[in-house]
């Protein structure tokens, strides 16, 4: 029986872990997300002023 417990606390713990993790990537994410956008924004604004 201790050794299912050990075995249940250990699985707990990797799956907080990587539930972390994810949320992570999932901030991360969105910040490269943003960060592509306004770089792509700031792209066509520079291709306009040099049309001009």
């Amino acid at each position: 029986m201790p050794a299912l417990a050990i075995i249940l606390v250990i699985v707990g713990l990797v799956l907080l872990f990587l539930g972390i993790f994810v949320e992570a990537v999932k901030f991360l994410l969105w910040i490269g997300l943003i960060i592509l956008i306004v770089g792509a924004v700031m792209a066509v604004l520079r291709f306009i002023r040099r049309k001009v």
